[in-house]
């Protein structure tokens, strides 16, 4: 048994090490008990979803895609005041917000209107909050379990408007 003297923060502590056995120093204990872990997870229950055929149970309070919803008329309901990106802890919502122009009236209910709005969904936690912000109900987390689109780089993950407003 070997004892050392370890210096913390100015006081000394004493460690004392146990002599380890033959077993315990070729680790066939430490294999055994893993071994043992592995065989018992192999025989469980397969927790894996056939996704196309079968669909996995969601709560209650799933949140999926992402919806700019439009009114009875057809007209865009956002008027970009902005609230949703304020609230929106991760920062994943940009938007540009434009003046409407003589005859676009059937295209957006207010004077003002998002003529850029961006989710960018690598950032976006779907917390609903920007849900909650909006005053104009424009914005909604359906219970889609299906995003638009799967991409292999990160300006796909970005949604604009062709993929969030509703038709």
């Amino acid at each position: 048994m070997s004892i050392k003297n370890i210096s913390l923060s100015g006081k000394k502590v004493e460690a004392s090490r146990k002599k380890m056995s033959f077993l315990e120093s070729i680790y066939f204990i430490a294999i055994l008990k893993g071994m043992m872990i592995t065989i018992r997870h192999f025989f469980k229950k397969k927790i894996t979803v056939q996704y196309p055929e079968q669909k996995r149970e969601f709560s209650p309070v799933y949140r999926g895609q992402h919806v700019l919803m439009r009114d009875q008329e057809g007209r865009e309901r956002c008027t970009a005041c902005g609230l949703c990106a304020l609230a929106c802890p991760a920062e994943a919502i940009t938007m540009t917000a434009a003046e409407r122009k003589k005859g676009e009236e059937h295209l957006y209910r207010e004077e003002k209107y998002a003529a850029v709005y961006e989710i960018n969904m690598l950032r976006c936690i779907f917390c609903g909050l920007c849900e909650d912000a909006c005053p104009k109900e424009a914005i909604f987390l359906t219970k889609s379990q299906e995003m638009v689109k799967v991409g292999m780089d990160r300006e796909s993950f970005i949604y604009g408007k062709d993929k969030l407003v509703v038709n």
